[in-house]
């Protein structure tokens, strides 16, 4: 995964568990913008996602962070 996705996603994550606490949960697409302007981007993360973490659409925040900090 790219490295400036990789930073947007930990501290997507970060913030929202400071503002809400360590159970909230996030879907994928908190990570992009309502228009589709990355599409191989966009695919990346999805295989990352769902193939590689088989992630559900929803998850808690430090789920999806830790693994990502990990990369």
């Amino acid at each position: 995964m790219r490295q400036g996705m990789k930073e947007k996603i930990i501290r997507i994550c970060d913030s929202k568990i400071a503002s809400k606490g360590s159970d909230v949960g996030l879907s994928f697409y908190a990570f992009f913008a309502k228009k589709n302007d990355d599409p191989e981007l966009l695919m990346e993360v999805a295989h990352w996602w769902i193939m590689e973490m088989k992630l559900d659409h929803f998850e808690k925040a430090e789920k999806i962070r830790n693994p990502v900090s990990a990369l």
